[in-house]
């Protein structure tokens, strides 16, 4: 392994800061916006593929969208409350990547994100004070697990595709992953570090 790759969400991530719940939980009593609704009407149609891959912006989309199911509610307003709440960090992780990091193995963010929450993930977060960088869904065009991430990705760091090491809660990630060549580990609940190397020996 001569690089390692993280995802965000499920592996560094988990839901609110204070308590691990999703971020929507309380959004119908904090902003009057029910999750299934928003879910339905943004997530789950055209409108967040386009966001995810860089072919169009989160605010003015998502207002476009908040106007028809939310008139009341701006998108700076949701996109905020959204960040905040989807920001509890794994320091166990992180502590235990600034360990192996500090052994010389440069690491990545390998993550599904629009521009907005990619920055906020590294200057809000500071998570550009434990990895080397991001690779994520709208830089690359790309959402993992098109193979198309993974070669791009593969391309920008500059190894083989058997050098990375790659950490993802997602089985169809893991599985894209493998296919394109890079030793992979499924995170799940009660996952450490110690166990992803030990896979990644063993491949």
């Amino acid at each position: 392994m001569k690089v390692l790759m993280v995802d965000v969400d499920g592996v560094l991530v988990h839901g609110r800061p204070g308590d691990g719940l999703h971020y929507c939980t309380y959004l119908e009593r904090d902003l009057g916006l029910r999750r299934d609704v928003l879910q339905e009407e943004f997530f789950r149609k055209d409108h967040w593929n386009d966001v995810v891959t860089g072919r169009d912006d989160l605010e003015p989309r998502l207002a476009s969208v908040l106007q028809k199911i939310a008139p009341g509610l701006s998108a700076a307003t949701l996109i905020d409350y959204w960040f905040e709440n989807d920001s509890g960090l794994n320091r166990t992780l992180l502590a235990d990547l600034a360990a192996l990091r500090a052994k010389s193995i440069p690491m990545y963010l390998a993550t599904n994100q629009e521009h907005r929450r990619a920055a906020y993930l590294m200057e809000k977060l500071d998570l550009s004070a434990y990895f080397d960088g991001i690779f994520y869904s709208a830089m690359l065009g790309y959402q993992k697990p098109a193979p198309e991430f993974f070669r791009l990705a593969t391309e920008r760091v500059g190894v083989a595709p058997g050098e990375i090491a790659f950490i993802d809660d997602y089985p169809a990630n893991i599985e894209a992953a493998r296919q394109f060549g890079w030793k992979a580990m499924h995170w799940a609940p009660g996952s450490r570090l110690e166990d992803a190397l030990a896979v990644f020996s063993q491949r």
